[in-house]
């Protein structure tokens, strides 16, 4: 297995300005150097630890101002519409330490996306899935929480649940207990901030927990380790429609589904996927929603060979 990368500026989109340059999002990225260049101009407000130095940034970053070159785009033809499934909420920590899949009979599938909120594909994508009744589950880095609480606002406002993907997307397996603890916590504080509400959930960068991490983890805050059964490497971008075959030829009852909201092109890959989906049965929930309709049983995982770059 390939090591995760140590988190650079690369990883992330870094255009504060919310304008259409910073949508363009796999494209249009700052390189370290050039952020640092972007802080030393913007002053006291952004750090160089903000993105990719060792101690992570302040969990106060500094906000957007508004995405006004957004527009919502129009949607031509019949659209598939996931029914109202009437399924509550639910409420507590969930009944297991790890889960990767749930055993269901029903055709329920949950779709998963990390690394956002990304001022321009989160909102992209929110569209599709609010035009066909969808709801998502979004494990969002806390420094994006803190840069755009606007889109965290909506994704929660919209029906979805929002899970924890640390502050700076650093391997939380190369942490001390400390370090990691605080990854964590400020992402729940930065979640609370913005929305609301509180992740239930836990999704650890590139799958990599320790199974005494993930004890500990659901111990003291109740938050599961939630991986994946279908991955369709989307962040080496291959394009939409070999995201879309992937996902389609892996989907089974009870699985749940990765893929970044950070990549335009995973976005692009959606509305076929999720049509096709329906088209064969399959029925949306949230990951907690899921884990509920078994009730506890959970599938236990205590190493993954995660790619290097989720």
């Amino acid at each position: 297995m390939t090591s995760p990368p140590s988190f650079s500026g690369q990883d992330l989109p870094l255009h504060p300005s919310g304008s259409s340059r910073a949508g363009e999002g796999d494209e249009s990225r700052l390189s370290r150097r050039g952020f640092l260049t972007l802080a030393a101009s913007l002053g006291a407000g952004f750090t160089a630890s903000a993105y990719g130095a060792d101690t992570p940034g302040p969990s106060d970053a500094v906000k957007t101002t508004a995405n006004t070159t957004y527009r919502t785009p129009q949607i031509s033809g019949v659209v598939q519409r996931c029914p109202d499934l009437g399924i509550p909420i639910p409420t507590g920590p969930p009944p297991g330490v790890t889960f990767s899949r749930v055993p269901v009979t029903d055709q329920f599938v949950a779709m998963t996306f990390d690394d956002g909120p990304h001022p321009q594909n989160t909102p992209r994508l929110l569209d599709m899935l609010r035009e066909r009744n969808i709801r998502a589950t979004f494990y969002v880095i806390g420094r994006n929480v803190d840069l755009y609480p606007a889109v965290a606002r909506r994704v929660v406002a919209e029906g979805h649940e929002i899970g924890n993907h640390s502050y700076t997307h650093r391997s939380l397996t190369t942490l001390g207990d400390a370090a990691m603890h605080d990854e964590i916590k400020k992402t729940q504080d930065a979640v609370l901030r913005a929305t609301g509400v509180l992740p239930r959930t836990l999704r650890p960068p590139y799958g990599a927990f320790r199974q005494n991490q993930r004890q500990a983890i659901y111990t003291e805050l109740g938050l599961p380790t939630i991986l994946w059964s279908v991955d369709p490497l989307d962040w080496k971008r291959p394009g939409p429609a070999i995201v879309s075959q992937r996902i389609l030829a892996g989907v089974t009852p009870g699985a749940i589904v990765l893929s970044h909201d950070l990549h335009s092109q995973t976005v692009d890959a959606m509305p076929a996927t999720l049509d096709a989906l329906m088209l064969k049965g399959y029925k949306f929930l949230s990951v907690s929603q899921l884990i509920a309709m078994k009730g506890g049983d959970s599938t236990q995982t205590t190493t993954v060979a995660a790619p290097a770059e989720h």
